[in-house]
């Protein structure tokens, strides 16, 4: 799922761009087999426009893919356009993060760390709990408990 937001002369084929870009996405929608977009305009939003964001969609989609789209007039949105694109159909899992280019490689090799590192526990856990002290009951206690607690305030 991607989102795009564009003003201006080229607001559409920006909006659209930035919807197939998105960080929200979490790979590029080339190839993809289905494709579902809605654009969202104000009353000065035209056929061209949608036009030129579908055909941007489009051209990144697989040639055989099945495109709905849809389109919204806001009236609060006078001079803008909003994408919202939602891709499926994927050929493979390779193709998940072919294009991702958020990944990086670790800043230290998980193979530099020292195993003695990694399995360490932090100190405050390595010493064990104070042993608990048991309170050993009082004969008095244990015969008042023999007696129900409603007898007992009777006889007091």
């Amino acid at each position: 799922m991607g989102i795009g937001h564009g003003t201006g002369d080229n607001r559409a084929i920006e909006a659209a761009r930035a919807a197939i870009d998105s960080p929200l996405l979490e790979l590029s929608i080339d190839g993809a087999k289905g494709i579902l977009f809605n654009i969202t305009g104000g009353p000065d939003l035209g056929m061209y426009e949608i036009d030129e964001a579908a055909k941007a969609i489009t051209e990144a989609a697989d040639a055989d893919a099945n495109i709905i789209f849809g389109a919204i007039i806001d009236e609060a949105m006078q001079g803008e356009v909003k994408i919202t694109v939602i891709a499926t159909g994927f050929e493979s899992e390779q193709a998940r993060f072919a294009n991702k280019k958020s990944f990086a490689a670790p800043e230290t090799p998980v193979s530099d760390i020292p195993h003695s590192q990694i399995l360490r526990r932090p100190e405050r856990f390595i010493s064990p709990p104070p042993p608990i002290q048991e309170e050993k009951p009082d004969e008095e206690d244990s015969e008042e408990i023999e007696v129900p607690a409603f007898i007992r305030r009777k006889l007091k």
